[in-house]
């Protein structure tokens, strides 16, 4: 037995590290979550869709009204928040479709054409660079004047970042 491992690369030529390396990489490439929409306006769901009566079948969800500027945190059908929001202006809309949570941060950086904001706090990316956000630098909530992110007032966003977590389902509505 030794002698094979010995032999079969282990030890002498690292093929073994290299064949390691390879399988991992495959691993996480097709364990990477992406967004459940192909494209930001669409509105195609996968596993998580609606059932026959308009529920959604996951226990925590977050629901963004946008023609109401509105952001509902849900647990199964009891709503556990509702916050105003200020989504996307009409020149940069907020994407339309089912998302997930697929990263947070206390405080990111968030740089674009016409803005470079530092320390944004309790960012939850949800589709490419598009996140649910505290906004310390506006307080008109309730109105659309974003960059296509969804801004909370900073307490109310703490609240959300601390109740969601990564995956959490997210659904974007105009």
């Amino acid at each position: 037995m030794q002698t094979w491992i010995r032999r079969g690369g282990i030890r002498s030529s690292g093929t073994f590290s290299f064949c390691t390396g390879v399988a991992l990489m495959v691993v996480t490439i097709f364990s990477w979550s992406s967004p459940l929409t192909g494209t930001p306006n669409s509105t195609t769901a996968t596993a998580t869709s609606l059932d026959q009566t308009n529920n959604i079948s996951q226990p925590r969800w977050i629901e963004i009204d946008l023609s109401e500027q509105r952001l509902r945190a849900w647990e199964g059908n009891k709503l556990v928040h509702s916050y105003r929001i200020s989504g996307g202006k009409r020149s940069t809309p907020t994407p339309i479709g089912r998302f997930r949570i697929n990263s947070k941060y206390r405080t990111h950086r968030m740089r674009g054409i016409g803005y470079n904001i530092p320390d944004v706090p309790y960012t939850m990316y949800f589709y490419r660079g598009y996140a649910i956000h505290g906004a310390y630098w506006h307080n008109r909530f309730g109105i659309p004047v974003s960059h296509g992110c969804v801004n909370l007032p900073v307490k109310q966003a703490r609240n959300l970042y601390n109740w969601t977590s990564t995956g959490t389902l997210v659904v974007v509505r105009k």
